[in-house]
């Protein structure tokens, strides 16, 4: 089974803001294969079901960012899920908006939110997809959670597909396809900004 993570803050006044991307890519991932995040276990929400004909766990997690490794850990434990079964979806402020990057392994980059991750299941060594948010001009924390403007949000619209059609790619033919896939387009992207 392999254990499908969003990253993002619970609560209205953090939808839409582009902290919560990974959970944006859950959602598109539930409405696709039918499968409802709804039931509450080990500081997240979670649903189980197939993606692909692959058994997979989705889970949102209620701690917050900078706590997320706590809900993973325990889902971890909880399920018997191997840290390289564990996939990690959460916004980065060093790729342009719209942007997508998959990486097997590496340190947090700064982001919070995978730090944690890292430190809970004591290995660098969990897949990730990341989502390009732009860089901030002025305060960070600020910038991460604002919103999209009305500009970007076709660009971020279009990256939660595609990030979600990258999981798919990853469960279904690894991670070394969609890493050919899908970061190719991501380096094109950057060449343009």
């Amino acid at each position: 089974m392999w254990l499908v993570v969003g990253l993002g803050n619970p609560g209205r006044r953090y939808r839409g803001t582009r902290h919560n991307v990974g959970w944006e890519v859950v959602d598109r991932l539930c409405a696709r294969w039918g499968i409802g995040v709804s039931q509450q276990e080990e500081e997240a929400l979670v649903g189980k079901g197939e993606i692909g004909g692959l058994a997979v766990l989705l889970a949102k997690p209620l701690t917050y960012m900078n706590r997320s490794g706590e809900a993973v850990r325990g889902l971890v434990d909880r399920y018997g899920v191997r840290p390289q079964e564990v996939l990690v979806i959460y916004d980065d402020v060093d790729l342009p908006v719209g942007a997508i990057r998959i990486r097997p392994r590496g340190s947090s980059g700064g982001h919070h939110g995978m730090a944690s991750v890292l430190e809970a299941l004591g290995t660098s060594e969990i897949p990730r997809v990341r989502v390009g948010i732009g860089r901030p001009s002025g305060d960070a924390a600020e910038y991460v959670l604002s919103r999209f403007s009305p500009e970007e949000r076709p660009l971020i619209r279009e990256a939660v597909e595609r990030a979600a059609d990258a999981v798919e790619t990853i469960l279904r033919e690894g991670l070394e396809a969609a890493m050919n896939r899908y970061n190719r387009r991501a380096q094109v992207l950057s060449e343009r900004v």
